[in-house]
């Protein structure tokens, strides 16, 4: 009898282990989905940060990483966009590694705290205030850049070489993006 007791806790413990090794293998690789849900960040979006290879990045977000093409080289500056899933976000590669993270026209996207495309000027200065500095875009006196740069500067200082830009047209945004400076500045990004 003391041997069908030892049995039983080893199946019990067996079986425990391998269900909590399995429910935590699964939700692992949820996490590491990029999809819609996935928030952008200073430092990248979901699963994908800033400073990772192209390699790293596509292992991370369980998705392949494809480059563009136009004759750049990743080792110079380049731009990757996801072979599935999100559309319209895309991924500068400078010095073969994640420099900034673009989102050009998905409106379900959205930071961290919250914002969008299509959120007003209005929206996120109340969603970062004290933080958003405002500046004529670049282009704005030539159509359709009518607009501004919204830039959400960190407080903390270990966020100190990290920006989110927003541009605006007619008040709205148009498309923001995240990542280290000088990247993320680059108003026509590798060109």
């Amino acid at each position: 009898m003391p041997q069908l007791n030892s049995l039983r806790k080893f199946l019990t413990f067996f079986i425990g282990t391998i269900v909590i090794v399995s429910t935590w293998a699964i939700s692992a690789s949820g996490q590491a989905q990029l999809t819609e849900g996935s928030k952008l960040a200073l430092d990248g979006i979901g699963p994908i940060g800033v400073g990772m290879t192209v390699d790293e990045a596509s292992r991370s977000a369980g998705v392949r990483l494809v480059n563009r093409g136009g004759g750049r080289d990743e080792y110079f500056c380049s731009y990757f966009d996801l072979q599935t899933g999100p559309k319209g976000i895309s991924f500068m590669v400078t010095k073969g590694r994640i420099a900034r993270v673009d989102n050009f026209s998905n409106k379900r996207i959205t930071t961290i705290k919250g914002a969008k495309i299509g959120d007003t000027e209005e929206q996120i200065i109340s969603l970062y205030p004290g933080q958003i500095q405002v500046t004529r875009h670049p282009y704005s006196s030539r159509p359709p850049y009518n607009g501004k740069y919204l830039t959400f500067v960190p407080k903390d200082a270990a966020d100190k070489n990290y920006r989110i830009i927003f541009e605006t047209s007619k008040n709205r945004v148009e498309r923001f993006r995240s990542g280290k400076i000088p990247e993320v500045e680059a108003i026509e990004g590798c060109s």
